[in-house]
């Protein structure tokens, strides 16, 4: 079975306090998008792979295998490969920057091997083509694993709707569950808390035909400036929690015009002071016409809004 998992842009985001457990509750708008994907494929036993020959012909050429973090003077490989300690999973991941983390460690195999607890799954393996782009708040890696978790749910009849892989997909990471319900939904909490969201007007990716329902259309470009990667350690730093005085759910209802003083995220103000250029593009998006420009999740990945 192969998917594409998508990436999100969040639609403002405040940091509204900080709680007893060390989170954050959040208040965003995430919305889905298909113009950067993964290539995601998952086979049980010795099934035949359609992706593996092409990853290795591709990314082979610096391959890794084992789960050991890389040495300071080891280069970094373009194919990493690991097997778990019962020898049930098997996952490769693949990426032209280079795949510098214990493959058992990603999301996709975490994915794997939390359903197993549960259903002692058949063995599996894994190929992971990554081209989403990592530390730029598009969340990549939680689509990654919440499409494991859809898929491993179908490949082996588990029968879990998607509340129940919501659920699971909480525990991975707090955008996860999103990506199970690949719509517009408003995120609280950590981001776990999800409810569906009818904004006002239509987001389409670029060359996606809006769907005629009388409401304006917009499409959305999204840039990933390159050599810019922004943890979620860093984002925080320096965050002071705020209660907005219009909320966002408020914000949101109005027209896009008013967005861009209103509808904030509160990222900005911290990734912007140590990645100035990022502020830079932000603002040559709306100098190119945008109707609304913002930095996505924790950065470093920003998206504009244009009216069509």
């Amino acid at each position: 079975m192969i998917t594409n998992p998508p990436v999100k842009i969040n639609l403002g985001l405040n940091v509204l306090r900080k709680r007893s457990d060390g989170y954050h509750d959040l208040d965003t708008l995430f919305i889905p998008s298909h113009q950067i994907t993964d290539t995601l494929e998952i086979i049980s036993g010795d099934d035949y792979s359609r992706t593996s020959a092409r990853l290795n012909s591709i990314y082979g050429g610096n391959s890794r295998i084992g789960n050991d973090s890389l040495s300071e003077d080891e280069e970094i490989p373009t194919l990493s490969q690991a097997i778990s300690e019962d020898g049930k999973l098997m996952i490769t991941v693949a990426r032209k920057e280079g795949v510098d983390w214990p493959v058992l460690k990603d999301l996709c195999a975490k994915a794997y091997l939390l359903l197993n607890e549960d259903y002692n799954l058949p063995s599996a393996k894994i190929f992971l083509e990554k081209t989403s782009p990592v530390g730029a708040g598009l969340g990549g890696g939680s689509a990654d694993a919440a499409y494991t978790l859809k898929m491993l749910s179908e490949m082996f009849g588990l029968g879990l709707d998607n509340a129940k892989l919501a659920e699971y997909a909480s525990r991975l990471g707090s955008d996860c569950a999103f990506f199970i319900w690949d719509r517009p939904m408003r995120g609280e909490g950590r981001g776990e808390i999800l409810t569906p969201f009818d904004l006002n007007i239509a987001i389409t990716d670029p060359g996606e035909n809006p769907e005629n329902d009388g409401k304006p259309s917009y499409e959305l470009q999204i840039l990933t400036p390159e050599g810019v990667s922004v943890s979620t350690a860093e984002a925080y730093r320096g965050i002071v929690p705020t209660v907005p005085e219009r909320s966002l759910a408020e914000v949101l209802s109005l027209p896009v015009s008013e967005w861009k003083e209103l509808l904030v995220n509160d990222f900005e103000q911290t990734v912007f002071k140590a990645h100035p250029e990022l502020a830079a593009i932000k603002k040559s998006l709306y100098d190119s016409g945008a109707d609304y420009a913002a930095m996505s999740g924790s950065g470093s990945a920003l998206f504009a809004l244009y009216k069509r």
